[in-house]
């Protein structure tokens, strides 16, 4: 979930190749409204921090966290760095820019081997 359409399509692309079904979203509001329709087909949110709307991805994490706590969470920014608190314990950081490989290595090292889709198990 980003909210520039060049990255969100991007982030799109990369997930996808990961062996991901993408559900996309330009703001936190849409991504809330979405999840009760596919959580429990849901085992990761990429949210950006900084989106439109009174949702930024932190606020997000924290929803998804305390609502639907089998999903993993990677939350990524340019601009803004976590401080304590902002995001939940079993969310994760990526610093933006970023490539598709610094994803999908980011990938493999913080998901649970049964939450990585067949493309992240092979060896690199």
């Amino acid at each position: 979930m980003d909210d520039n359409a060049i990255i969100l399509m991007n982030l799109g692309d990369i997930l996808t190749n990961a062996g991901f079904r993408c559900y996309e979203a330009d703001h936190g509001e849409a991504a809330k409204a979405m999840l009760p329709s596919h959580a429990e087909n849901i085992t990761l949110l990429f949210s950006d921090v900084e989106m439109p709307g009174d949702t930024d991805g932190f606020a997000l994490a924290r929803h998804v966290a305390e609502v639907y706590p089998w999903i993993e969470i990677v939350i990524a920014s340019g601009q803004v760095k976590p401080t304590a608190g902002d995001m939940p314990e079993n969310a994760t950081f990526l610093s933006k820019p970023f490539s598709a490989q610094m994803v999908l290595d980011h990938l493999r090292e913080t998901l649970p081997d049964g939450k990585k889709p067949e493309p992240l198990t092979r060896a690199v």
